[in-house]
């Protein structure tokens, strides 16, 4: 078979990008549980047990010596991933052989290896949402004051401007960073605690000292890097998998937040308002030339979904894990886990291109408005009418009874928006001057300041917390 002849997963061929690939890579996987059982051969041998320097300089030697052939040929054997790379690492570390793994159970390299990995993973998905806040708190600034049609119902309502809106989507965002930061500021360790979590090993190892044992985990954590106060207190066999529904409802958060841009981005374009990038050379539609598909806000929505989905699988595993462990969490999470960091990972990058390159169509935005103004108007009509002495009531019933039949001439024969001219020529609006009414940008309220405020309070604490962070700048697959 050739490389085109078996299934390739589009999250990494199409998809993600080479730094999340990265995280989730079998080499980082297994150059990871090397190193933690350097670190715990490091901690064992500080502590007393009978492990020599040479041993330890071997092992460190040997942490990205990887045959991953060897691994294979042993595990087709052993039918045990972790056991078949035990093997191969002692293959080329001879010397340290018989102390590699001392006391540990699987658990020890795997769950471990899993927490880095997910806080790496989840730090890099951090990174992407505060560039894509970032971006759009800079469109919110340049666009703040340019009036736009707003809805409620999808329905013409009050005017907005198109940097106000911008901000929704921002503040939908940023209230999913906050939600990613808390879940990495309370991210835990699982440490060494063997087979059922009791140390039992350990305490053997160390002949019943117990300070011995605790302080092992602690000497493991730090040389893994993780803070000694963030530690789990007690565990099973694997760290709590409730942890792992946790991170994944807040990466459906975001995707939720990006699904939601990404749809009124796509309603916005039919309206000829706003759009995506589109490319010089792009190809909209294979058939109709002239067309120019949002593609990049379709494939968020489709990836979004996708990550949106991946939480109540992880609800599941959770609520099945027996006593201190059962083996049903493997396989599952062994896709769950991985791909739907891929997921969101990739759709953040469309989101990115998307957000940084913007388009906006003043004159449509501004016709689309001015043709829903009279309508916009008549509650301020209203309001002037009865500040020179006319009932609200006959007021409000001359409006409806011309706003309908304007409707309705619009939408049945195509007719202009003459709203203000009739209501001119009525005894209660004729002392008032209509022409004054129209000017969109005396009916968006505190918008602009409002997007002043959101910038200064939200998006720039958020620029500088994430400004030496930028994730790496990745070749979009439109």
């Amino acid at each position: 078979m050739d490389e085109h002849s078996g299934y390739k997963s589009p999250l990494s061929g199409r998809y993600a990008s080479a730094q999340m690939q990265e995280i989730w890579s079998e080499r980082r996987k297994i150059g990871t549980w090397r190193r933690l059982w350097l670190a715990l051969a490091q901690g064992e041998c500080e502590l007393g047990l009978a492990i020599s320097a040479d041993q330890l300089s071997e092992l460190e030697d040997n942490l990205d010596n990887i045959d991953f052939d060897a691994a294979a040929k042993y595990e087709k054997e052993l039918r045990h991933d972790v056991m078949a790379h035990i093997h191969a690492l002692g293959d080329v570390a001879p010397n340290a052989r018989a102390i590699i793994h001392l006391g540990a159970t699987s658990q020890f390299v795997n769950c471990n290896t899993e927490m880095l990995q997910l806080r790496d993973a989840t730090e890099l998905i951090a990174n992407k949402v505060a560039k894509a806040i970032v971006s759009l708190g800079d469109f919110a600034k340049i666009t703040r004051s340019l009036p736009t049609l707003g809805f409620t119902h999808y329905q013409p309502a009050q005017p907005t401007t198109v940097g106000k809106r911008a901000t929704l989507w921002a503040q939908d965002l940023a209230l999913a960073l906050e939600d990613i930061e808390h879940r990495l500021g309370v991210m835990r360790f699982r440490g060494v605690r063997g087979a059922t979590g009791t140390q039992a090993s350990f305490l053997d190892l160390f002949e019943g000292d117990h300070e011995k044992v605790e302080e092992l985990d602690k000497i493991v954590a730090e040389k893994m890097g993780w803070p000694l106060d963030k530690r789990l207190a007690v565990t099973g066999q694997t760290y709590p998998r409730v942890v792992d529904a946790q991170i994944l409802a807040c990466l459906a958060s975001v995707a939720a937040v990006a699904h939601k841009f990404a749809t009124d981005l796509r309603l916005l374009a039919n309206r000829g308002e706003l759009e995506e990038p589109f490319e010089k050379k792009q190809i909209g539609s294979s058939a109709m030339a002239y067309k120019r598909n949002p593609m990049r806000c379709e494939r968020i929505c489709s990836l979004a979904r996708f990550v949106m989905n991946m939480p109540p699988n992880a609800l599941q595993t959770a609520a099945v894990q027996w006593m201190e462990r059962t083996l049903d969490d493997s396989a599952n999470r062994r896709l769950v886990l991985p791909e739907t960091f891929l997921a969101l990972d990739g759709m953040l990058d469309v989101l990115n291109n998307v957000v940084s390159g913007l388009i906006v169509h003043e004159a449509r935005v501004a016709k689309n408005l001015q043709q829903e103004m009279p309508f916009l108007a008549t509650e301020r009509l209203m309001m002037e009418a009865v500040e020179a002495g006319a009932d609200r009531q006959d007021a409000h019933e001359v409006v409806r009874g011309h706003a309908i039949d304007v409707a309705r001439k619009i939408k049945e024969e195509g007719a202009e928006n003459d709203l203000l001219e009739r209501l001119s020529q009525e005894p209660l609006f004729a002392s008032l001057d209509l022409s004054c009414v129209t000017d969109p940008s005396e009916f968006v309220g505190r918008a602009p300041a409002q997007v002043d405020h959101f910038i200064a309070t939200v998006v720039e604490p958020i620029r500088a917390n994430y400004s030496a962070k930028k994730p790496e700048s990745v070749e979009l697959r439109v």
